[in-house]
């Protein structure tokens, strides 16, 4: 089915700040070598004044979701857009590492209140809601990939403060192009905006959407996704320290032209790459089945994968690309199944709240694996690790399997359009 005219104009608008806000995102970390030399500190120092603007990213999100229930998902959006940009425009004119910090932390900030923002107008405003959550994830794909692709490339010509200048200008084309954008925010559901916004916001209301809520399938829904988080955080952050160290890529060459560099990094980013593809066939399965009957098959999927890293890795270097390959695929196949079932199981008119609580728990508890992926790379073994993460989906499929159960009836790709289900 072709997208209505309003579909359309929310799947550009949201793609665009997608696209953007892990664009941003994966850039940082390429400036992190120059800033180290520049700057002359250390990488511990570095990390200290990178956490908050990552847990920002994340745990920002709850107060942006009761944001955008009172005033609005475009409004919120924009402001998301424009906080990145001026982030980074501040970044290129830091003149020491605590002007960097704050150049972060505004970007941060800024950057949390996308998720709950954007896929709440997904979820209100959209017919198609599978097929455009499956083209808003392909978008923010192609910002993880292209972000430190370009920054990368920017870098050999220019001095880092410009390329973080000309990082900004995608953002601040973004802006006007949303100024500009037309659409019903709630034009899917029985809801008047204005109304919703009405409704939002006071403490009592906050207190009492967030007890219903968690009161409800969607508390089940949300430990879902923080263990979805753990797995997505450990193997993202890990994957290509991993990958360089094996092996199976001892004597690969990448190409007569690039060597010295590394093919790990050629394989992550194909990795994220396949990722776009897993975010589109995700995305119009949801359209087609229960969303917590697809968590379930993925989550089993993505034990099995994790379980099967270490024995692959002595077969040689293709079984150990296929396997990248179907976890890249799986790892972001998954996403468009969790939006849904927060669609599913909570009221329209709490959307951005509830999926301010969904990336609460998907960035800010999920990147608790940094800490422990790390500890157990260091102290133990990358079987212990990839067990560790599998042990992670198990406990996501159990937890799809019960509300798959015992309230599969209400779980349908047609349920949340009515606005509320539980």
């Amino acid at each position: 089915m072709a997208l209505s005219a309003n579909d359309r104009s929310i799947a550009g608008f949201t793609m665009a700040g997608h696209s953007l806000v892990h664009w941003f995102e994966t850039s940082i970390p390429i400036f992190l070598v120059v800033w180290l030399i520049e700057f002359d500190v250390s990488v511990a120092l570095l990390g200290l004044i990178l956490a908050p603007s990552y847990g920002l990213f994340g745990f920002g999100a709850l107060p942006a979701g009761i944001l955008a229930d009172k005033y609005g998902t475009k409004r919120l959006i924009l402001l998301c857009l424009t906080g990145m940009s001026v982030g980074f425009l501040a970044l290129s004119l830091a003149t020491s590492i605590y002007t960097i910090a704050a150049g972060l932390l505004v970007w941060g900030l800024a950057a949390s209140i996308y998720h709950p923002a954007g896929l709440s107008l997904i979820s209100t405003g959209v017919e198609e809601r599978g097929t455009v959550f499956a083209y808003h994830g392909i978008a923010g794909n192609v910002g993880i990939a292209l972000g430190p692709f370009v920054a990368a490339t920017l870098l050999i010509f220019f001095s880092w403060q410009l390329v973080a200048a000309l990082l900004a200008i995608p953002g601040l084309l973004a802006v006007l192009y949303g100024l500009s954008a037309d659409f019903d925010p709630t034009g899917a559901v029985e809801i008047d905006a204005s109304e919703a916004s009405d409704k939002a916001l006071s403490v009592g209301d906050l207190f009492s959407n967030s007890r219903t809520l968690f009161a409800s399938a969607f508390a089940v829904v949300f430990v879902i996704v923080t263990f979805e988080g753990l797995f997505y955080r450990g193997m993202l952050t890990y994957l290509p320290e991993i990958l360089e160290g094996l092996p199976a890529l001892e004597g690969f060459v990448v190409g007569p032209d690039l060597e010295g560099i590394e093919p790990s990094r050629y394989i992550y980013v194909g990795f994220l790459v396949v990722g776009i593809v897993g975010q589109y066939v995700g995305g119009k399965l949801t359209d087609r089945m229960a969303p917590t009957r697809g968590l379930l098959g993925i989550f089993v999927v993505l034990a099995v994968l994790a379980v099967a890293f270490i024995p692959v890795t002595g077969m040689g270097i293709v079984p150990l690309l296929v396997l990248c390959g179907l976890l890249g695929f799986f790892l972001f196949a998954i996403q468009p199944f969790y939006q849904d079932a927060v669609a599913v199981h909570t009221p329209a008119d709490t959307r951005g709240l509830s999926y301010g609580y969904t990336y609460f728990g998907e960035f800010g508890l999920g990147s608790a694996s940094i800490a422990i992926g790390g500890f157990l790379l260091d102290a133990y073994s990358l079987a212990v690790f990839f067990g560790t993460l599998a042990t992670f989906a198990l406990v996501g499929a159990a937890l799809s399997a019960g509300l798959l159960t015992y309230l599969g009836r209400f779980d349908s790709p047609q349920a949340a359009k009515t606005g509320s289900d539980d």
